[in-house]
């Protein structure tokens, strides 16, 4: 029978969100409903109550959670109720180009639960990133669950589920970061941070922080950066080349998103050096760059869409480091609130007072 749960919905562009009553179907083939314990307070969300993704309202938002798996459709193996997963939403298909030549991780043919989710007058629900996990309970397809050790902590698995991975794997993944590079990252908020966290964990020498806020910067410290720059006080670029030897990082992830920030990340690499892009531009930025340095400079230019992550090998992997104690995913989280504080979480994370609120059920 279908459940009614309590879950946070943005009805219009700009609105504020509100908690309502959302109808949970029974799992399809292929589909498993979760019991969210947890679910991160992620800008993308934002992004959707704002329009900026698209214009499917009302969403259901929320993506970045873990859960219980609370039943299972037909056809599904690899999950049983009880489970405790980390929900991700690129579910591979392991069907398409990408999949058969061995890259699962660009997987062109992702999928999400096929029923809808509803308002009680049966308004279907657009779920964020096909997951809608400001909720009790939300439907998902069964390959968005990723089975992980239940001794971790819900408020900090389900980070994994977007901002913190996307950030260690555009360090790990996307940017290759290896013993003994040097490391700059433009941007340290969630995302920055846990590029920080990556090539701490990939063993970089030095790991450069840049931001135009002196307290995310110190916690960028704490996270592992070597040193910080303040580029509202300095020239990002100069100050880079200075701190290694006049040459530019070997690795420069751009976690802000801006034409302005990614010129810095490109001009503040050493030649043949790699530029990662993890920020997310809004539709209408253009980058003006010289074809010729382009070519001049030569290395790479990459941009690292969710790092690059392929969560069945990565979740897993990630949570055994934190259970270790070699990955402090508890730092991300600044504050556990409810359901209904999650507009008030939306106010905190423009003023950039916050790293991850995660709401707790």
């Amino acid at each position: 029978m279908p459940q009614h749960v309590r879950g946070v919905v943005a009805r219009a562009k700009g609105e504020p969100v509100r908690v309502e009553t959302i109808v949970v179907p029974d799992p399809g083939p292929g589909e498993a409903v979760v019991k969210v314990q947890a679910c991160g307070v992620c800008h993308t969300d934002l992004h959707y109550r704002e329009g900026g993704i698209n214009d499917d309202f009302p969403f259901l938002l929320g993506h970045e959670a873990a859960g219980i798996v609370e039943s299972v459709g037909t056809g599904v193996t690899d999950l049983v109720p009880g489970d405790f997963v980390v929900l991700n939403w690129r579910a591979v298909c392991g069907r398409c180009r990408a999949c058969r030549r061995g890259r699962p991780q660009y997987c062109f043919d992702t999928h999400n639960a096929r029923q809808k989710m509803t308002l009680t007058d049966g308004t279907e629900l657009s779920p964020a990133l096909g997951i809608g996990a400001f909720a009790e309970k939300t439907l998902v397809a069964a390959g968005q669950c990723t089975k992980v050790d239940p001794a971790a902590s819900p408020a900090a698995a389900g980070l994994l589920g977007c901002g913190v991975m996307a950030g260690i794997g555009a360090a790990i993944n996307t940017g290759g970061v290896g013993r003994g590079d040097t490391v700059a990252v433009i941007g340290c908020g969630g995302v920055g941070n846990a590029a920080v966290v990556g090539a701490r964990l990939a063993g970089a020498a030095k790991i450069i922080a840049v931001d135009i806020d002196d307290l995310k910067l110190e916690t960028a410290r704490t996270m592992g950066a070597t040193d910080t720059v303040n580029a509202r006080d300095t020239d990002p670029v100069e100050a880079i080349r200075e701190l290694t030897s006049g040459f530019g990082a070997d690795i420069v992830i751009e976690a802000v998103g801006r034409p302005e920030t990614y010129r810095q990340a490109f001009y503040a690499r050493d030649l043949a050096g790699t530029v990662v892009l993890v920020g997310v531009p809004t539709p209408d930025m253009q980058l003006d760059l010289p074809l010729l340095d382009v070519f001049g400079r030569g290395g790479t230019l990459k941009s690292s869409w969710y790092g690059d992550c392929l969560p069945s090998r990565d979740f897993p992997m990630l949570i055994d480091l934190y259970l270790q104690g070699r990955l402090d995913l508890d730092s991300f989280v600044t504050e556990t609130i409810t359901l209904d504080e999650v507009e008030d979480a939306f106010a905190r994370m423009h003023k950039g007072d916050v790293l991850r609120s995660v709401v707790i059920f």
